[in-house]
């Protein structure tokens, strides 16, 4: 009878539990799940965007790495060029040199041949002959002997000068068609090198004025994001109330991945510390943005940075924002319900592509979204 009894109190008590706790358990459940999800594909997001600033990266080291290898090579064919003319230059005073000899030469020997013919040729044997005595005799054969060494010495100074010549020529031509190969490498390679730095400075002017426009945008959100908070600043200055006051229990305006997430960081390329004041949810142009969570429009129109952009008053100091719109579907003053279609998706402002910008502001101030998703 007691086990019975029993057994109809634990019946009667588990029946007595309120639906609520099991959907309240269940909804915690598909909120992880959920939180699961979007911080894998958060994490791809970052992934790709981290493999995208490796291939910026990659490229400008390999632009670096081609420019220099073009510089190292015309600094080469350059080198060989000024040797290849210095060795011209050696070449052209070795032939002057070789030339004045060989003038002078042949003007000995013009001489000599001159004096041969008017005065004729010397008899040698008469000279010998004619000798006084033994002493006299070997003066002149002492004498001839000079003459026949100075004779033969000229006619192989003026063979070894011409041969000098005739070889200097021939370097000369062979330095000259190297120096032309040379000048025609050196100008392909100065083209490769004037191409190579073009394009790394193409590089560096393109990261340049990316940079200067995203600190652009980025001080044009920071700027629309104190408007958005000076007026709601205002608004509670005013006693200005939301007529509907939410759960505080919010839902994700559009299923997609968390392309950038909330807080500071150190922009990938630019190395400066910047402040993303929500989330951004990726999306297609025209999908619909639903009201995170019930209550009133008190804006709904062009923010500077964040495009047409949709605000709404949940009560209790808690208003979220809806920046980057394709389009807006709510006017100021309307109610709206949690999951009602309030704008449409969009890449207006400063923003590179379509998505939410979702921002959820306590007491105006921004605070992490996914504390309330």
């Amino acid at each position: 009878m007691l086990k019975k009894s029993v057994s109809i109190l634990l019946a009667t008590g588990f029946l007595l539990i309120p639906p609520s706790v099991s959907l309240h358990a269940e909804s915690l459940s598909e909120k992880k799940a959920n939180l699961q999800k979007q911080a894998e594909s958060q994490k791809q997001q970052i992934d790709e965007a981290n493999k995208k600033l490796d291939e910026v990266s990659d490229k400008m080291r390999a632009l670096q790495g081609d420019w220099q290898d073009a510089t190292d090579q015309y600094n080469k064919v350059e080198a060989d060029l000024d040797d290849a003319n210095n060795k011209m230059d050696e070449l052209e005073a070795q032939l002057k040199e070789n030339q004045a000899n060989l003038d002078k030469h042949v003007t000995y020997l013009q001489r000599r041949v001159k004096d041969i013919y008017i005065h004729g040729q010397i008899s040698y044997i008469d000279v010998l002959f004619g000798a006084q005595d033994f002493s006299d005799f070997l003066n002149r054969v002492n004498i001839i002997k000079r003459i026949l060494t100075y004779d033969y010495n000229l006619i192989h100074d003026i063979k070894s000068e011409h041969d000098k010549i005739v070889k200097n020529k021939q370097e000369q031509a062979e330095t000259k068609a190297k120096i032309e190969v040379l000048y025609k490498d050196a100008a392909a390679k100065k083209s490769t090198l004037d191409e190579k730095k073009a394009a790394l400075e193409d590089m560096e002017d393109k990261l340049r004025n990316d940079k200067e426009t995203a600190e652009q945008a980025y001080r044009e959100t920071q700027a629309a994001s104190q408007r958005i908070q000076e007026m709601i600043e205002a608004r509670e200055a005013a006693g200005t109330q939301s007529s509907v006051v939410g759960s505080g229990q919010m839902i994700w305006p559009i299923h997609g991945p968390i392309t950038s997430p909330f807080g500071y960081r150190i922009h990938p390329i630019y190395h400066y510390q910047i402040f993303h004041s929500g989330i951004d949810i990726g999306g297609d142009y025209g999908d619909p943005i639903h009201a995170a969570d019930s209550g009133t429009v008190i804006y709904s129109g062009w923010v500077s940075g964040y495009g047409n952009t949709v605000m709404i008053d949940h009560g209790n100091g808690l208003i979220s924002l809806y920046g980057h719109n394709q389009s807006l579907a709510v006017s100021v003053g309307q109610s709206v319900r949690q999951g009602q279609v309030i704008s449409y998706c969009g890449s207006t402002g400063n923003s590179t592509g379509p998505h939410c910008h979702f921002e959820v502001r306590k007491n105006g101030r921004p605070v992490n979204p996914l504390n309330y998703l």
